[in-house]
């Protein structure tokens, strides 16, 4: 992938963004604390640094919620569209939920992460993605 931009936004449209690129990653997440805040059986994950993210719009609609001592996650309050993902286990960081950016060219998931706690319904049959757990929780 090369360098460049990509925008993203909530459903509404009331908070828009760009992430620099190249991405750090791209991983699915299947920590139950990822599920319960997607209401999905997993969420695919984007890891932007922090100094390539710019927020073009919607500072007042974006709400922020600890969920846990280490983490937030940001959310637009008028549609509820998740979007970032913040932690201090990740400094220098801002994780960005793949649906929610423009277009998804070249932005392949790349893992697994937190497999062994995923929903008891999500079966992969095949496949070549890595299985990875990482240490600690979302």
């Amino acid at each position: 992938m090369t360098d460049g931009r990509v925008e993203g936004g909530c459903l509404c449209g009331a908070v828009r963004f760009s992430i620099g690129l190249p991405p750090l990653w791209v991983a699915h997440c299947h920590c139950s604390m990822c599920r319960r805040a997607q209401g999905a059986g997993f969420v695919t994950w984007v890891g932007a640094s922090e100094t390539g993210f710019v927020l073009q719009s919607g500072a007042e609609a974006l709400a922020r919620y600890p969920s846990s001592a280490a983490a937030v996650r940001s959310f637009c309050s008028r549609c509820g569209s998740p979007l970032f993902f913040q932690s201090s286990r990740w400094p220098g960081e801002i994780h960005v939920t793949l649906a929610s950016l423009d277009s998804a060219a070249g932005l392949e998931p790349a893992a697994h992460a937190y497999w062994n706690s995923r929903a008891g319904w999500i079966h992969w049959d095949g496949g070549t993605l890595p299985k990875v757990e990482p240490e600690g929780s979302g």
